[in-house]
């Protein structure tokens, strides 16, 4: 019989499904057991001869179990189990099984009574523990956030873990602070079978983002010039990377120190307006603007309490961090200086990765067509060379338009000392004498060139628009650019690369731009014959300002023909970054709108890689689907009601048609019967009526007993048509 594997330590964590216990859960359950009790030093020794450890080489390794907020989320894979908890029984029997609890506070205030409770009934099991039982409390430094500087002469000098029981509550976590003081008290009855510990969370970020998802979203989708920043954006906050926490808490687990009351905290301290600052840089529109406070309250999106977060003004630093704990830091400095990580984190963890896909093939084989419809489907920005052109011309002459604006709000601010600079600075990056510098540089090569530009331009134009932060964040489709192998070699080398790539060896993959490189090339092929007889069907309306006419169109096509069919062509570059183009047989789907051409690559590309619906998106659509099933049910109605109606006519209609034939068959009848009964009426008239009127009168004579029977013997008796002598 086989052995059982060594059970690992079981750490109980609230909330799996949140972002903090996400986040800290997943790291957890790749830690070794006791890895943060080695040394510095024989942890530097060892990197250069030992491989890391492998938590399943040791039979110890973290079993991360806990409950969720959401009863139906999808399946945590770092997680041992997962408990839909209906009884405070079976919890507290789920708890008992732990040897590592932590409660995390930061996110929703409906945990607060539950840890309260936690703790304190594991206090009442304190006799029957066999082990000593960690109860970690996850708060928030939002429990010192009406703390005043302790010395008058020195206001910018930094709490830390020996002033925790000064430290004033912010009004609405008061519910916090308290559940910190009540689970303090009850390390102090054994703390060899029961310790507690009590970690003030600075502002979490990483991964998919917690308090500053708003402002990463909002960079992301691109859909503001400017992000807000709250009143003057001067108020420090503390912070630390999710990972980070998780370390820190790794770190107490483990070397269960001394002192109880732990700041994770990183050693930064950024302004409100550095960080969001810093995020529109490097993810947005690279613009901030200051909006007033007020307006936090307004948006949808920021909860009261993150609100509450985002306003904090503190000064923090952690000692014990420092002095106690054997940490690797992956973010120490903050999300500033380690904002290219954390933007990279968060692009991954919530599938935002940028779509980037190229469609090349022959005029009049729908490329642009289909490319409109991917940017539609995909959310994406199209990319067509005249368009981006126009765009840019105009991009430039907006800022140089701003110059004279720009001069009078100096002269106007004068006096507003760092407001104005705060304000000047808003404007880096808008060089108006570069950009009327370049602006008279293309109007100028676009005289020469009789209209066009030349490839210097266009090339610098469209890696500007690839390079741009939409098309960073979201993705782009090219439309049909670049044609060939040294317009794709252009557009995208690397910047630095400057004339060593004309000295690359023949067969060696060229060096080329990662970040604006298409992930897919589709080409469209279909025969000549096949693309003039498309464009014949054209009307006039849709041929006009197109080069479509005939003329165009051929010299066009030859062209195209002429670049593609030499040995180095657009495509073989794309073969040489193992970028693959994929061929789309237009013809075979005769489908002129291209939608089965679409179709294909859509399925070829996968599902789309942004959020996805907003609730009001969402409850938008579910309106217009309302309203859509309304209207179809009164047009049902409508329809139902019509054809009813008209079905009532035509059974009138014929209903008196069939009793006009009637009347006139009855009347046709009636006509025929007269006709007919002429000759029988006028022999009666003459042979029979006189006879029976004389034996009716004679029968009212006689008065028989049987009176038709008299009646018949006298008309038989006396007919003029028997002789009763030859008889």
């Amino acid at each position: 019989m086989e052995e059982e594997a060594p059970r690992g330590r079981r750490i109980f964590l609230n909330h799996l499904d949140s972002y903090c216990g996400r986040n800290i859960g997943k790291y957890l359950s790749t830690c070794v057991v006791g890895a943060t009790l080695e040394s510095l030093e024989e942890e530097e020794e060892g990197d250069e001869n030992e491989s890391p450890v492998d938590p399943t080489s040791t039979g110890e390794s973290y079993e991360i179990v806990g409950t969720l907020s959401k009863p139906e989320s999808a399946d945590l894979q770092f997680a041992k189990e997962t408990y839909a908890v209906s009884s405070r029984e079976e919890l507290l029997s789920h708890l008992l099984e732990c040897e590592i609890i932590l409660y995390n506070i930061t996110e929703d205030a409906s945990q607060i009574e539950e840890a309260t409770w936690a703790a304190s009934a594991l206090h009442k099991e304190i006799e029957t523990f066999d082990k000593q039982k960690i109860f970690i409390l996850i708060s928030t430094i939002m429990t010192w956030a009406n703390t005043k500087p302790f010395d008058p002469e020195n206001p910018d000098a930094p709490f830390n873990e020996e002033d925790f029981r000064k430290r004033r509550s912010h009004p609405g976590f008061v519910d916090h602070i308290n559940a910190e003081k009540h689970i303090a008290k009850l390390r102090k009855t054994n703390k060899k079978k029961f310790t507690t510990y009590i970690v003030a969370s600075g502002h979490q970020y990483g991964a998919e983002e917690g308090l500053f998802h708003y402002f990463f979203k909002m960079c992301w989708l691109g859909e503001t010039p400017a992000i807000p920043v709250f009143g003057d954006g001067k108020n420090i906050i503390p912070t630390i990377h999710i990972r980070d926490l998780a370390i820190v808490l790794q770190n107490i687990a483990e070397h269960k120190p001394d002192f109880q009351y732990v700041l994770g905290v990183d050693a930064s301290m950024h302004t409100l307006r550095e960080l969001i600052k810093c995020i529109s840089k490097n993810i947005g529109p690279g613009k901030t603007e200051r909006v007033p406070k007020e307006n936090a309250f307004l948006s949808k999106e920021l909860t009261q309490m993150q609100v509450d977060m985002l306003f904090v003004n503190l000064r923090m630093e952690s000692l014990y961090l420092k002095e106690n704990f054997n940490i690797n830091w992956f973010a120490e400095t903050g999300l500033i200086d380690n904002i290219a990580q954390v933007v990279m984190e968060y692009k991954q963890a919530r599938g935002l990765l940028p779509l980037k896909v190229c469609i090349h093939g022959p005029p009049g084989s729908g490329k642009s067509t289909i490319a409109k419809e991917l940017c539609k489907h995909y959310k994406l920005h199209y990319v067509r060379t005249n368009d981006v052109i126009s765009e840019k011309i105009a991009h430039l002459e907006e800022i140089v338009a701003k110059e004279p604006v720009k001069v009078e709000r100096e002269v106007e601010g004068e006096g507003e000392g760092e407001d104005l600079v705060e304000e000047e600075e808003e404007e880096e990056g808008e060089n108006v004498e570069e950009a009327k510098e370049f602006l008279d540089a293309i109007k100028e090569n676009m005289q020469q060139n009789k209209g066009s530009l030349s490839d210097e331009y266009i090339m610098k134009i469209v890696k500007d628009k690839l390079m741009s932060m939409p098309c960073r964040n979201q993705g782009y489709v090219l439309d049909g650019f670049p044609e060939t192998y040294e317009e794709a070699m252009d557009l995208f080398r690397e910047e630095d690369e400057g004339e060593e790539e004309e000295e690359q060896p023949v067969g060696k993959m060229p060096k080329f731009n990662q970040i604006i490189i298409p992930e897919f090339i589709f080409s469209l092929i279909a025969s000549d014959e096949f693309l003039i007889n498309r464009i014949i069907q054209l009307s006039e309306s849709e041929v006009a300002g197109t080069h479509y006419t005939e003329e165009q169109f051929l010299e066009a096509l030859k062209r195209f023909r002429k670049i593609n069919t030499d040995d180095v062509t657009v495509l073989n570059y794309f073969d040489e970054l193992e970028i693959h183009p994929q061929f789309i047989d237009i013809a075979v789907y005769e489908d002129f709108e291209n939608r089965l051409a679409v179709s294909k690559i859509i399925k070829e590309v996968g599902e789309p890689r942004n959020y996805g619906l907003t609730d009001e998106e969402k409850e938008a659509l579910q309106r217009q689907a309302a309203e859509e099933h309304l209207a179809k049910e009164a047009k049902e109605k409508a329809e139902q009601e019509r054809k009813e109606d008209k079905e009532r006519d035509e059974r009138k209609e014929r209903w008196e048609e069939w009793n006009k034939q009637q009347e006139e068959v009855k009347k046709q009848e009636q006509e025929l019967l007269e006709a007919q009964s002429i000759p029988l009426r006028n022999y009666l008239m003459k042979n029979v009526m006189p006879t029976l009127m004389q034996g009716i009168n004679e029968c009212c004579r006689i008065r028989p007993d049987d009176p038709v029977n008299f009646l018949a013997e006298y008309l038989f008796k006396n007919s003029p048509d028997i002789d009763w002598n030859k008889r």
